[in-house]
Formats: C-alpha cells, structure tokens, sequence
C-alpha cells in the first residue's frame, strides 16, 4: 500500500498530466467518483448529551430530531472532555496525545511544551481525513471553530480543505465585532487569507452555514463528491444571538433548573436513550437548590437558561436550512451526514471584566455581553450523568451523536454500542472507499486507531469494539481507561482522591457507585491497560493543571 507522502507525490504527478491535458481521462475519473458519497460533519461546540429533543430536551429542535427519526442515534458515543482534543481525534482517528492537542494549547504544563504529541496544534504525524479525501478526488470545505493551531502552516488551508471560513483560535464573539474572551482580537480566514473585518450582522451559525451551502452550491455541477465539515461555534458561550431569537424562551425556565433536569431525564427514560433504573448523579453541592435561591438570583439564572436554549435552537434552524437545500438540490439521498458535539457542556464560569458589559440583564445577548450559564444548568444539559465539561466522567466525555443519510439503513434506530470519536474517520474513510496511508520511514504517519461505524450504520446489531478492547482518556492529569460496561477513573483533588475509582457503567452511568475495592482483580486489569494507553500514545502527565490542586 502506497504511504502518505507516496499518495500526495502521486497528486502532484496527476496533476502535472491534467495541466498537459489528460482531459477525458480525468472527465472519466470524476464520472467513476459520482457514486461515493457526499459527507457532511457537522459539530457542535459544548452541546450536552441531553440538549437536543430526540435525546430528552425540551429544547426546540426539529431539524436534528429529522435526521434522528430516519438514522442512528448513538448512546455510548464518547470524546474527549475538551473541545481541541477532541477535534483533533476527529479529523485524524488516532489519539489526540499523537496528534498533537496532548493537552489544551492554552493549558500545556512546562513539563510537556516542546514534547511530541503536545504541539498545540494538529501535527505533521498525522493524516487528517482532510488532506486523504481531497487527495482522492473530493471536494473539501470548512466553515466554523478550528482550534487546532493559529500559524499560516497549520490553518485548515493548510491541512486539506480547498475552501474555508474559519475562527482560528477557541472561542469568542458569535457576532461581528471579532473579540476574543479577554477583548483581543480574533484571527479568521477565509479560503486561506486572514480577513480584516466580518460581513456586518454576522452570526457564527448562520455564516458558517451559509459559507458551507455556497462552496458545495459553486461546485456541485463539477462532478465531485463533497466533504463539508461544519464545525459550529455555538452553544459555546458566549451566548449571543440576533435580536428576534433572544426572547424565543422567555419564561420557559422560572421553574429552575431542578424540575427542568428531572423532566429530562424522565423524557430520556421514555424514549429509550436512559434505562428505567438509571442512576442519577446528585446536585452538586456548590449548586443551591433552586428553591433556596433569591426572587432575583432565579430571574439571573433563567435567563442564562433562556439565551442558552435559543442559542440550541438557533444552531438547528440554521443546519435545517443547510439539510433543506441538501434536498431541493438533490444532493441528500447521496449524502452522509453527522453530528455529534465535541464534549460535554461548559459548567465552568469565567469572570469576565472589561470590554464585556453584563452589568444590565437587559442587554444580555447583544454585542458585547458575555452570558454564560454555570454548573446548575451544565448539570440540565448532562442529564443524569456527572459533571461536564473538562472532566472525563461521562458527562464530560458522552455526547451526541445522529448519524443519517446515505449509507445509513432504517430510521428512528438507537444503538448503545460504545463508540468513540477516533471511529467517525474511520467510518468517513471507510464509506468513501479511501485507505489510510502505512507509515513511511522517511515520515511515520501515527496509526488509525478508530474502527469503522459502518456494519452498524447498515443496520447491524453487533457492537464494532469488542469485547477485548479498551480505550483511554486522559486530560488534564486525570485519567479513565474503559473496556465493555467498565470504566476506570481518576480524578485529582479536589474533585477527587487521586485513586482508581471503578464504575459499572451499564448499571451506574451516572458512577455514583465505586465499586474499585469490591472488584480488585478488575481495577487492576484496567490500570495494566492505562499503562499500555500510556505508553502506546506517550501520554506525559502534567505537573501543573487547571482542574488539580497543586501537590505540597
């Protein structure tokens, strides 16, 4: 099998052969490609598992409940705990510690700059499924939040995607002021180029969309398929939305976020995604019940509430126009398409001074405001499970995951195979009919680790990772392995002793129940596969974390 750099030094020679006007055969090559399909990936950024309203919440989302009632909705669908690390697993289908987001850019400890694997940006070792689709013959386009390196050389242009519109760095504005959280301002480019200035009314959901249906409308008639890889900026906070969406939910959250949690999980249990018996994680204790809280602290945070669910709801009127044009141009029966969030929901608050304003309730949502909404409401957005973003228990690392479309058989199925975010190239690469490159001597291409969706997205029962694999975690220096129904996991004080702790993930999902000391033979299999984790993907623990008390 040809390596990596074979395959791109081939390109360059078909290219060469085109320019001397190998015209027919390459007019036979685009007619030999008409039947691979489309695939459209599109991602939310902070989204929780139930946010969406074919996975529990009352939140209006008619569009990704379409796609749920014709393909796949995914259970045990995992990433990792933050959002570059696990974009770079999703666009390389090896882990992120070899892709080089081993830790958070913004995050990475003295101990671990300038190592392999903890760049801060998707390295050179990998093959993204960008770069090997557009080299076999696909249309590559980007639109949204990269988050995987902020020099020229590592820009979305940069790593196989013909046409982009792009926040280079994490987060920031949804709106076109370009501020990022600290009022800096924010990089974006747009098919390669740094802009000067967004379109004015800009919103990060309706842009990027529109910036997606506009490269694959100007190249529909060339006979290509299409990869389009929408990476959405929202829900992140801050949550800002034009101004005939920030009232969408008013009223709709007086009840607190109590009732609102409890009615999910009800809701998830009904429809099958939550076992009847399910444990529940309790209300964290730095989270008063709402019924404590003052008359204007419950306006404050139904509020947080509100703007957070338009932004949701936004989000998914804006990929309904996208799917909506999928179909009036005839493209959606040859189109695949995803989505999935990158973690679990952001529980964390940032203090925000100056230039944001959230002085006045009044103007939350504008320009200019920085909203975000907590743990209380995080916890809503988890469901039943623990914690949310940054952490690997499973309400930081479960998501959601539809998978619809072309290649997709039946509708309205739920899978509760596990399946991790590494497996959605391989599943893309798989479906389009393109290999994945050997490792050269000259330039080693770090392995695909991920397995193909595939026989389940056909309609198979079986699950695609067996039971003698295991997969790892580990993030800011705390660390999970998984194999079947168990879940092995660390947490560093405070939020943990520093021990293995052992969760029975089919009956306790919510790991309210430590069960490390009644099954010794099992904790210690596990930590023997972290060892292996650790050492296949040069895992280097940190000696300074955001999340860990330091050690005296």
């Amino acid at each position: 099998m040809p390596t990596f750099h074979t395959r791109l030094a081939l390109q360059a020679v078909a290219s060469c052969l085109l320019a001397l006007g190998l015209a027919l055969a390459a007019a036979g090559a685009a007619h030999a490609q008409d039947k691979r399909p489309n695939i459209l990936l599109i991602v939310a950024d902070d989204a929780g598992y139930a946010d969406l309203g074919s996975f529990g919440g009352e939140i209006q989302t008619p569009n990704l409940d379409a796609l749920a009632a014709t393909g796949v909705r995914f259970t045990q669908f995992t990433a990792s705990a933050t959002c570059s690390p696990s974009r770079s697993m999703l666009l390389s289908g090896t882990d992120n510690h070899l892709a080089g987001l081993g830790n958070m850019a913004e995050f990475m400890a003295p101990n671990q700059t300038g190592n392999p694997g903890y760049e801060g940006y998707l390295n050179e070792r990998v093959a993204p499924v960008s770069e090997l689709l557009a080299e076999a013959g696909y249309d590559t386009f980007m639109a949204g939040k990269w988050h995987m390196g902020e020099e020229p050389d590592q820009w979305p242009a940069a790593r196989g995607f013909q046409r982009d519109l792009t926040l280079i760095p994490g987060g920031g504005s949804h709106l076109d002021d370009m501020w990022g959280a600290e009022g800096q301002r924010q990089t974006y480019t747009y098919n390669g180029e740094q802009l000067k200035a967004l379109r004015p009314g800009f919103h990060s959901s309706v842009d990027y969309t529109q910036g997606i249906i506009a490269n694959i409308d100007e190249h529909r008639d060339e006979g290509r398929p299409f990869f389009a890889y929408l990476a959405l900026q929202a829900p992140h906070d801050p949550f800002q939305l034009p101004p005939d969406w920030r009232d969408r939910y008013r009223g709709r959250y007086d009840q607190g976020y109590d009732a609102v949690r409890a009615a999910r999980i009800e809701r998830m249990k009904q429809l099958g995604i939550l076992d009847p018996e399910a444990t529940v994680f309790p209300r964290l204790p730095n989270v008063p019940a709402w019924d404590d809280l003052s008359e204007e602290q419950k306006r404050e945070s139904a509020r947080r509430m509100e703007l957070y669910a338009a932004m949701v709801e936004h989000m998914d009127s804006n990929i309904g126009k996208l799917i909506g044009y999928l179909k009036t141009s005839g493209l959606y029966d040859d189109t695949l398409i995803f989505f999935m969030s990158d973690n679990g929901p952001e529980g964390n608050v940032m203090n925000m001074g100056p230039p944001w304003d959230n002085t006045r309730i009044e103007t939350w949502g504008e320009k200019g405001t920085f909203i975000q909404y907590g743990p209380a409401w995080a916890q809503v957005s988890a469901g039943p499970f623990r914690m949310f973003k940054g952490f690997l228990t499973e309400g930081g690392i479960r998501v959601p995951l539809i998978v619809a479309g072309n290649g997709v058989a039946g509708g309205a199925r739920t899978s509760d195979a596990f399946a991790h975010v590494k497996d959605i190239p391989a599943t893309i690469l798989d479906l389009a009919g393109v290999s994945y490159p050997d490792t050269s001597d000259q330039a080693p291409v770090a392995p695909l680790q991920g397995k193909s969706l595939a026989p389940i997205l056909g309609g198979g029962s079986e699950p695609v990772h067996d039971a003698a694999d295991w997969t790892g975690w580990e993030l800011f220096g705390n660390r999970a392995i998984r194999k079947g129904d168990w879940k092995l996991l660390q947490l560093c004080a405070p939020f943990g002793s520093g021990d293995w702790q052992l969760y029975d993930l089919r009956a306790d999902p919510a790991e309210t129940r430590d069960l490390a000391s009644q099954h010794p033979k099992i904790r210690d299999e596990l930590a023997g596969y972290w060892d292996d984790y650790s050492r296949q993907n040069n895992v280097i623990m940190p000696i300074v974390s955001p999340l860990c008390r330091p050690q005296n």
